[in-house]
């Protein structure tokens, strides 16, 4: 698939860590900046990134235009590595972020107590032993075959290491990410949850969403 005039979809570098992190805080409230909901991008961007771009960095692409990083894709097809991860840095999160907490804005403070409350009940079921990725783009730089040449960049070296199939975890509405629109690159939807975070600041219901692909199939 020809890719749209200086758009070019190449593996992750290290140099690339600070524009991955800058980029997952301008697109982290629904495809926005996030600081309307969280003002700590250190925090934020360590909660959603630092694995991929630390512990499996092999495993992530990123989607740059006239030679900038406007997307990424960060992936990992070590589930149990990662989970384990996670867990230990969860916690240290969290102690951070309660250290930090009477410090914080009105807004940021709600969406803690959001996370502490509801979030866990929110989150869709998933394959715990597939790999898996998710992946933002900003607006100035989404296209169709953008994102595509960046999941099959992904897809292919899955393949290439054996993997059978991959899932991801994505923030949907119908004017974003619907379901017809991951249904055009092959996905089928497990199960979603509705985030009830978001009912009083977007006109229509948002939803986390899993996501499944089989890779024995090329697109």
């Amino acid at each position: 698939m020809a890719l749209p005039p200086g758009i070019s979809v190449r593996p992750y570098d290290t140099r690339d860590r600070d524009a991955v992190r800058a980029l997952c805080c301008q697109t982290g409230f629904l495809g926005k900046p996030v600081d309307p909901v969280f003002e700590d991008h250190e925090l934020f961007a360590d909660y959603l990134t630092s694995y991929y771009t630390d512990a499996e960095p092999e495993s992530s692409f990123v989607l740059e235009q006239d030679g900038i990083v406007k997307g990424y894709l960060l992936g990992s097809r070590k589930p149990t590595r990662q989970q384990f991860h996670s867990f230990f840095q969860n916690l240290r999160l969290f102690a951070i972020g309660m250290w930090r907490y009477p410090r914080y804005n009105k807004a940021t403070r709600e969406f803690i107590q959001w996370i502490l409350r509801n979030s866990w009940r929110e989150v869709p079921a998933a394959p715990r032993r597939t790999a898996h990725f998710h992946f933002n783009v900003l607006p100035e730089a989404q296209s169709f075959a953008g994102t595509h040449v960046m999941m099959n960049a992904y897809f292919d070296y899955l393949r290439n290491h054996g993997e059978k199939e991959v899932f991801g975890q994505m923030v949907t509405f119908e004017s974003r990410r619907g379901t017809r629109v991951l249904e055009r690159f092959g996905f089928q939807v497990l199960e979603k949850r509705e985030i009830t975070k978001w009912r009083d600041k977007h006109p229509e219901p948002v939803y986390l969403t899993t996501v499944i692909k089989s890779l024995t199939v090329t697109d």
